[in-house]
């Protein structure tokens, strides 16, 4: 359930594609998650992401500098200030910033980014992987996802 949003609540109805990854990624998939990054854009996909791993950051800056839709998912309450570049994607309707967690919420714990990558995943049609670390967190949880279709750039 989304608790608090910024943004064109309109991008929910779309195609989405949640874009996950570890924090520690092998320097050889680096290249194939901007590749990847960078074809969505050209395709105009909406990608929806937490946007806070280093990789995925990098994801985004790809991303932004398309125009193509784009969702980011807060593993935390809503922020109170939103950067000038995040607001000028926001009024242009092609950002929407959500969040599942109170305000009160105020950091990402492991515990809220796991919340955060299991709404993403509910809210998704399709999963892509950039990379998950072995018997980490990310890897047990694409192991519980039913019913969609999950690939990994590196494939």
């Amino acid at each position: 359930m989304i608790v608090s949003s910024l943004g064109n609540t309109e991008l929910l109805k779309l195609r989405k594609t949640v874009f996950l990854c570890s924090r520690e990624i092998p320097a050889s998939v680096v290249l194939k998650c901007y590749d990847w990054a960078i074809e969505q854009r050209d395709q105009g996909n909406c990608i929806i992401s937490g946007f806070h791993s280093k990789i995925e950051k990098d994801v985004f800056h790809y991303l932004l500098a398309g125009t193509q839709p784009v969702i980011m998912v807060l593993a935390r309450g809503m922020k109170e200030k939103i950067d000038t570049e995040l607001r000028d994607v926001v009024n242009a309707g092609r950002l929407l910033i959500v969040t599942p967690f109170e305000n009160s919420v105020k950091r990402v714990t492991m515990e809220t980014a796991e919340k955060r990558n299991r709404f993403m995943i509910e809210l998704a049609d399709e999963v892509v992987i950039g990379f998950a670390s072995k018997s980490g967190t990310l890897e047990r949880l694409i192991a519980e996802v039913k019913g969609k279709n999950v690939s990994r750039t590196q494939e």
